[in-house]
């Protein structure tokens, strides 16, 4: 028999060696059988796959409700702005795009993290004097969903625990539990406009907590932080020692009566790594291009995070290339009144759907002040008949053909969300649906009562 060592994928001292025993048989060399093993298949999807799951999807796919074939399908159930084509994105930056394409250099491939010069163009629009930034502290992504997918990756191993906002962007869970990550749930509070309960938050913190998320404008909420809740946030995270992970993909997509103040530039002690991109507020979500903006303090995350997340950007090579190379101009050049337009067909349709949805007799919807969303209260003691806001938003397809996501997908039952991207006279024959159903189904106190007797 000879024996061969070959090495495989390995350098130095410690390489991984492949011992092969292969047996002469005349002038042809056959494999040895592999002793105490029968050869049979068993091929099975990997733990990380099965620990995969996705809170929406689980719930919107075991609803198996028909929407009511006399009305038209309104969907106020996906954040993708762009899906009824009355919002889309400005000339400039779609002709920076077949520029780009045109020119033919930004074919091959990118450093993982991104062209240098695209890195230095995110930097100098976020860079300001309370949180100076370089093309060092910014890493380009797949998309914002990528960014936050990294930044978990860098800051938690399994078996620690994040603090993720609850009612909250389902996709921190989906990530985290993928990565053995346990994932503790702080309340939001929705008669103060969304904030976060400072109290319970802090008490969720043990030696295992890897990092805090906060989302700042909200998905589901629409709510924005103010300055000196920010404030009061960051003195909790320096408190236990504990570093941010910040969620600004709505960043600046905020009504004229707030301001949005990235949560980077009130920290003196605490390390944000601030994730962000061009799906929201340039709307353009299937570009796929995100971003980390690594804010140090204090040398906090030092080499050690950066390096990290160099690491990991090379598990798929960098965000489409072609849109990298659009970078620099669709952040310096698309002119303001976009912004301002986006921003005024937001408001618009936000405020007349509160308007609506608080005439109605059993919701409290709860005013959003940006983004693209609101949240509505479903006051289920005067609608018995339903068990939950799943329950509710089934019976809403299928009576009147309006699709809400239940609040359950959200980790925060008897709400459901509403989605404010769509052209103003679907949002008010939305509400005027939603508002005959609840005629159909309300049961005052009294009615209420008589209905839990009879079951």
């Amino acid at each position: 028999m000879d024996s061969y060592l070959i090495q495989v994928n390995g350098r130095g001292d410690h390489a991984p060696l492949l011992d092969v025993h292969l047996k002469s048989t005349g002038n042809t060399i056959s494999p040895g059988k592999v002793k105490g093993r029968k050869p049979r298949w068993a091929v099975r999807a990997s733990e990380m796959s099965k620990k995969t799951f996705n809170p929406i999807r689980a719930i919107v796919d075991s609803m198996k409700v028909e929407p009511n074939p006399k009305k038209a399908m309104i969907s106020l159930s996906l954040g993708d702005p762009t899906v009824f084509g009355n919002l889309p994105t400005n000339d400039e930056v779609t002709q920076a795009v077949k520029d780009v394409l045109d020119s033919g250099q930004y074919n091959g491939y990118a450093p993982s993290v991104g062209y240098q010069s695209c890195r230095e163009a995110v930097a100098a629009y976020y860079n300001c004097p309370e949180a100076p930034l370089k093309a060092q502290d910014v890493i380009l992504t797949s998309g914002c969903s990528q960014a936050i997918e990294l930044a978990l990756a860098v800051l938690a191993n399994p078996g620690q625990n994040i603090l993720v906002p609850r009612p909250g962007f389902s996709l921190y869970k989906t990530l985290a539990l993928s990565l053995g990550i346990e994932v503790k749930l702080y309340n939001l509070l929705p008669e103060k406009a969304w904030e976060i309960d400072l109290e319970h938050l802090e008490s969720l913190v043990d030696e295992k907590t890897a990092c805090l998320i906060v989302n700042n404008p909200s998905n589901p909420c629409g709510s924005v932080f103010s300055k000196s809740h920010l404030q009061e946030i960051l003195a909790v995270a320096s408190r236990q020692c504990v570093p941010i992970l910040a969620d600004e993909i709505y960043g600046d997509m905020v009504f004229a009566d707030c301001k949005y103040e990235p949560i980077a530039t009130l920290s003196t002690n605490v390390p944000v790594l601030s994730c962000g991109g061009l799906a929201k507020r340039w709307l353009v979500p299937g570009w796929r291009m995100g971003w980390i903006l690594i804010h140090d303090r204090r040398d906090i995350f030092g080499n050690e995070i950066r390096d990290g997340l160099q690491r990991l950007s090379q598990r798929i090579l960098g965000p489409c290339t072609i849109v990298q190379g659009a970078l620099e101009r669709i952040l310096h050049r698309t002119p303001p009144e976009f912004y301002h337009n986006t921003l005024s067909i937001l408001k618009s349709n936000a405020d007349l759907c509160y308007a609506a949805l608080s005439a109605i007799p059993g919701l409290q919807p709860v005013r959003p002040a940006g983004a693209m969303y609101l949240m509505v209260e479903i006051e289920m003691e005067h609608f018995p008949e339903f068990e939950n806001d799943v329950e509710f938003t089934e019976r809403l397809i299928s009576e009147q053909s309006v699709f809400c996501l239940p609040a359950t997908c959200f980790e925060y039952p008897n709400f459901f969300r509403v989605v404010t991207t769509v052209p103003e006279e679907m949002i008010l024959e939305a509400c005027s649906r939603i508002q005959e159903f609840c005629e159909m189904h309300y049961q005052g106190a009294e009615g209420a009562q008589d209905l839990e007797c009879d079951k």
